[in-house]
């Protein structure tokens, strides 16, 4: 995306997933509604994602603390990021940082914003491309 080499996360998420992203209290987040990230306009609401994709979240698999890498971790439960409250998400093991499903970054981590959103389009139903806003395509 930038030319740093970062991992690229695009995951479909379940409708089960998509429904625990939107019950999750906002003030568990440091920004709930993605107000201070770097996410094009078209990406919106808590799931991050174009409008009619829902299902399907693209991010910039860099810690917004220290630019690490955190790995994904959907386990529903994992006892080592808080059992029930844990709800899937992405985990940075070199600070602590947490994000959920759509790579909002919790409170009380060192992460100071959500994970970045690139810049991407779907050209087809089956085809996304990365790197072109959604708006100029």
């Amino acid at each position: 995306v930038d030319g740093s080499g970062a991992t690229l996360y695009i995951v479909r998420r379940t409708q089960v997933s998509l429904a625990s992203i939107d019950g999750i209290d906002a003030n568990k987040f440091k920004d709930a509604n993605s107000a201070s990230d770097k996410q094009p306009d078209y990406v919106s609401g808590a799931g991050r994602a174009i409008e009619g994709k829902e299902e399907v979240v693209v991010l910039v698999g860099r810690c917004t603390h220290l630019g690490c890498a955190p790995m994904y971790r959907p386990d529903v439960g994992a006892a080592d990021l808080g059992g029930d409250a844990w709800l899937g998400g992405f985990f940075c093991p070199c600070h602590g940082s947490t994000f959920d499903m759509s790579g909002r970054v919790f409170a009380g981590v060192p992460a100071p914003t959500n994970l970045e959103i690139p810049p991407h389009t779907y050209e087809s139903d089956d085809v996304l491309i990365i790197g072109i806003d959604s708006e100029v395509a």
